[in-house]
């Protein structure tokens, strides 16, 4: 028992985990922040909305589906000349957030679009013969009559980030990822990459149960 506790490493899976929770927290934060900007810029512009407009809402919806089409580990090939100017170096947790976000905030951007489109228009129409102002309209009507879709939206994204972090690991971001590479299959070490792997599960698992949680309580029907 005390050979299988001393193979696990425990100081280097700790410090794994924090480094993965840290990479997860802050590009869910910026991804969401993105993402709905995105989102509501491609739902505005699009045909019979408030800021119709048909040559924006081309740009955004191809650079949305650009970059929601790349490969994440090719993203993070791509973005290392970009990520060396803005970070300085290609290693460690903060190398690999720009790819994180880039990769992720596209995807939750279209969640975002597909939420917004979900709203019953009467409710905008009713909102508008009140006099409410474009602003009022976004922030008191599209946003929270939304929330429940984009909690559950950002859940998943949040998910997919985890896993995203165990890739850029591989090439020395850090995280979990990185810990059951070197560690455990580079080492041969069976036990730490199955002890990796259900830390994976259980950050995942918190973060769906916070997800959940949020999505019913914001959830008005």
């Amino acid at each position: 028992m005390d050979n299988f506790l001393e193979l696990i490493k425990w100081e280097k899976l700790i410090l794994a985990m924090k480094e993965t929770i840290y990479m997860t927290s802050i590009s869910v934060i910026a991804t969401f922040l993105i993402g709905l900007l995105l989102g509501l810029l491609l739902f505005l512009t699009a045909k019979g909305n408030m800021w119709e407009n048909k040559l924006v809402n081309s740009i955004i919806s191809v650079i949305v589906n650009v970059f929601r089409s790349i490969p994440f580990i090719i993203l993070i090939v791509l973005l290392i000349p970009f990520t060396k100017i803005l970070v300085g170096t290609m290693l460690g947790a903060n190398a690999a957030l720009p790819a994180l976000i880039i990769g992720a905030a596209p995807f939750y951007a279209r969640m975002v679009e597909i939420a917004l489109r979900e709203i019953d228009r009467g409710v905008i129409e009713a909102s508008q013969s009140m006099g409410a102002n474009n602003g009022h309209v976004i922030f008191k009507v599209l946003i929270p009559e939304s929330m429940p879709a984009l909690i559950s939206g950002i859940t998943v994204t949040a998910i997919s980030l985890v896993g995203f972090t165990a890739m850029a690991g591989v090439i020395g971001a850090g995280g979990l990822g990185h810990f059951a590479y070197l560690e455990g299959f580079q080492r041969n070490n069976s036990i730490v990459t199955a002890t990796a792997t259900v830390a994976i599960l259980i950050i995942v698992f918190i973060i769906q149960f916070i997800g959940d949680y949020f999505t019913k309580i914001t959830d008005k029907r």
